[in-house]
């Protein structure tokens, strides 16, 4: 674990933060980290079985973001972005950040890869359809974590009262 326990009873990070995190995040957020972290070596890695569906999602996509049209870039991107997020989240750190990328990296993957209203095969059409559903809770999980303040409240409320932000 890369992390003491300062004076004060607080875990502190070896670069020296210091924060309190539940038994539940520090159990929930690895957990749903770990398919992105997976998927995003194997998109990495092994880009070109994933090409074919993202070329039904990835050109529409890539040019109002700016992004290279090449399909196989852009699965080794989502990847990347996947894997590094994902690592982010798992560890605690900037988890909002990282559960927004990796929300914001679902979502294509997602109607890319699982498009099962186009499934003719009814046992294949059944498969697309969990996998969907699949995604649609990890995205629901990653919009919690995502607006997670840790029972802070907004930065604008401590902002207008003066408080530490």
């Amino acid at each position: 674990m890369l992390e003491v326990v300062g004076a004060d009873g607080r875990a502190q990070w070896l670069l020296g933060s210091t924060f309190d995190m539940s038994l539940s995040r520090r159990v929930a957020r690895p957990m749903l980290s770990s398919m992105f972290i997976a998927g995003g070596i194997d998109a990495v890695n092994n880009p070109q079985p994933k090409v074919p569906k993202a070329e039904k999602v990835a050109p529409a996509l890539a040019e109002p973001l700016g992004l290279p049209e090449d399909s196989v870039t852009l699965v080794r991107i989502n990847g990347a972005v996947q894997v590094g997020a994902g690592i982010l989240l798992a560890l605690g750190w900037v988890p909002r950040v990282a559960a927004s990328a990796l929300a914001a990296s679902l979502v294509p993957t997602t109607w890319a890869g699982h498009r099962f209203w186009e499934e003719t095969d009814k046992q294949a059409r059944a498969a697309q359809r969990i996998h969907f559903l699949k995604n649609t809770a990890m995205l629901g999980g990653l919009i919690l974590a995502a607006t997670d303040r840790e029972g802070r409240p907004f930065l604008s409320w401590r902002a207008r009262r003066g408080q530490r932000l």
